[in-house]
C-alpha cells in the first residue's frame, strides 16, 4: 500500500514521458515527475519517496524532503492567508493548507506556527492544525517518573513552558526548572520529573536528583578546563550567576561541586573553585 503523507520505498516500474511510475507489492502505482527523477536508475530499482497530493489533487511522489509528515509536529512559516485558511511552507512545491477552523488563532503571512499534520477524513488531503492539543492526550500515559523523553516546545504559560512529550502527551516545564533559552518548536531531551494524580506531567531538562550529579559534575569539570582551571563561583554565588554560567540550578550546582570535592578533583576557596592538577 502507498501511504499518503509518509515516506515510501517503492519499485521503479516504467519510464514514461512525464516521469517514472513507481509501484508497491499490491499493484498500486504513483508518478515521480521528471524534475525528481535521479540521473541514473534502472527499472526494478527501489527508491524512497514522499507521497502527497499535487495542485490538481492527484497523488504524486517526490524525492524532496518536507519539513513535516503525517502524524508529526513542526514549526512552519505562513506564506499566505485568506478567509478560508492559511498556506504553509513545508518544503514542497504545493503549500500545506491549514483551514481556518484548525487555527488556534488567525494565522498571518510571515508568521511561524507550530502545527500538526494529518489526513482530513472528508477531503483525503493532508492538512495542518495549530490546535495541537487536540492530537495529544494524557488519559493513558506511556511514560512514568524519571523516563527520558523527547520534547517539542509548544507554548509559554504564566508558570513555565508547555511541551509536547514523545509526540503523544502534554507536559509542563516550570520556570524554576528552565536554565536556558527556549523557543516554540525547539526539539530537545527531557526527563519526567513527576506524574501528578490527574496525569499531568512535570518535565525538566537534564537529569533528576542523584541522576543529575554526574552529568553536572562533568559540565563543571569541562568549564574549569576551558577556563584555565578556575571558576568564579562558590556556594555563596547568586542563583542567577550559576544559571548564566552553567545553565543549572544552585541546588544541582552544590551537589555536583560536592561530588567533585569528595573525589579530590577540585579545591574550593573563597574566590571560587580551582581544578586540582
Amino acid at each position: 500500500m502507498i501511504h499518503l503523507g509518509e515516506y515510501n520505498t517503492l519499485t521503479i516500474l516504467r519510464d514514461t514521458e512525464p516521469g517514472l511510475f513507481l509501484g508497491d507489492d499490491e499493484n498500486n502505482d504513483v508518478l515521480l515527475p521528471n524534475r525528481y527523477v535521479p540521473e541514473s536508475f534502472e527499472i526494478g530499482d527501489d527508491i524512497e519517496v514522499f507521497v502527497y497530493l499535487d495542485n490538481e489533487e492527484r497523488i504524486i511522489a517526490t524525492t524532496d524532503k518536507p519539513y513535516i509528515k503525517k502524524g508529526d509536529f513542526a514549526l512552519l512559516r505562513c506564506n499566505q492567508a485568506n478567509d478560508f485558511g492559511a498556506f504553509l511552507d513545508w518544503g514542497l512545491v504545493k503549500e500545506l493548507f491549514c483551514p481556518f477552523k484548525e487555527q488556534a488563532y488567525k494565522m498571518k503571512k510571515g508568521g511561524w506556527y507550530l502545527v500538526y499534520c494529518f489526513e482530513d477524513e472528508v477531503s483525503n488531503r493532508l492538512v495542518a492544525s495549530s490546535k495541537t492539543n487536540h492530537f495529544l492526550s494524557n488519559k493513558e500515559l506511556t511514560v512514568q517518573a524519571f523516563d527520558e523523553v523527547d520534547l517539542i516546545v509548544s507554548h509559554p504559560s504564566d508558570i513555565g513552558m508547555n511541551v509536547i512529550v514523545n509526540k503523544k502527551h502534554t507536559g509542563l516545564i516550570f520556570k524554576d526548572d528552565i536554565f536556558q533559552d527556549l523557543s516554540v518548536g525547539d526539539r530537545l531531551k527531557g526527563i519526567v520529573k513527576k506524574v501528578r494524580p490527574d496525569n499531568k506531567l512535570d518535565i525538566m531538562l537534564g537529569k533528576i536528583g542523584y541522576r543529575s550529579i554526574e552529568p553536572n559534575a562533568d559540565l563543571i569539570m569541562k568549564e574549569l578546563q576551558d577556563n584555565s582551571g578556575y571558576l568564579n563561583l562558590t556556594d555563596k554565588s547568586a542563583p542567577e550567576a550559576i544559571k548564566e554560567t552553567l545553565q543549572m540550578s544552585k541546588k544541582n550546582f552544590k551537589k555536583a561541586v560536592g561530588t567533585l570535592y569528595k573525589k579530590r578533583l577540585i579545591e574550593i576557596k573563597d574566590d571560587g573553585i580551582y581544578l586540582i592538577e
